[in-house]
């Protein structure tokens, strides 16, 4: 599961930067047991959710500011693109709906979240 926050200023270069790096990340068990393994390699598929709260400001006061997210117009058309760029990679790709409320689960296989920032290259 990819929770993909925009934030203002990210660019098209950020989303293939991001397609590429979780498309080729070894976070999936080999035959050991280790993770050393791409989602390709592991058979696996991605399901991508939109998810501007990531980009949530807590440094003042008790009430998180989003003002670091992208407006909604950019926002959708950088998740679209990178949406694409991973199907074009050959993944299977499943979506969530852009801006809609939606209950998802998550089995965490393990005590494993990764966090990655286009800007932290």
């Amino acid at each position: 599961m990819v929770l993909l926050g925009v934030a203002r200023g990210d660019t098209d270069d950020d989303a293939e930067f991001m397609a590429d790096r979780i498309a080729a990340m070894r976070i999936f068990a080999d035959s050991e047991g280790k993770m050393n393994l791409a989602l390709g390699a592991a058979g696996g598929a991605m399901l991508v959710i939109s998810q501007f709260t990531l980009l949530a400001d807590t440094s003042h006061g008790r009430r998180p500011s989003f003002m670091d997210a992208a407006q909604p117009d950019e926002a959708r058309r950088l998740y679209q693109y990178f949406i694409g760029l991973v199907r074009r990679a050959g993944f299977r790709v499943e979506e969530g709906e852009f801006g809609g409320k939606m209950e998802v689960d998550l089995v965490n296989d393990g005590p494993v979240t990764i966090i990655l920032d286009s800007r932290m290259r």
